[in-house]
């Protein structure tokens, strides 16, 4: 069926999300939360004016094994 789309607030802020992002592997960073590619995003970052919390990366999941994504995040995470 369909991938999921799900958000997460990163303690620290904008830099501190942004850095999660940034290490990030399997996920790419993009705009865009349609492909089949799993993508993270930083909404903050286009539309500060909104109140999207400046932590916030919102998830978009694609094809990639399950377990590929949660150890990516694991290590962007630092855990």
């Amino acid at each position: 069926g369909f991938g999921g789309l799900m958000s997460f607030v990163v303690k620290g802020g904008a830099e501190a999300a942004l850095r999660v992002a940034g290490r990030l592997q399997v996920f790419h960073r993009a705009t865009s939360l349609g492909g089949v590619e799993s993508l993270v995003e930083h909404r903050h970052t286009i539309e500060p004016h909104t109140g999207i919390p400046a932590g916030l990366l919102r998830l978009s999941v694609g094809i990639e094994a399950a377990e590929a994504l949660r150890e990516d995040l694991a290590q962007a995470l630092g855990q």
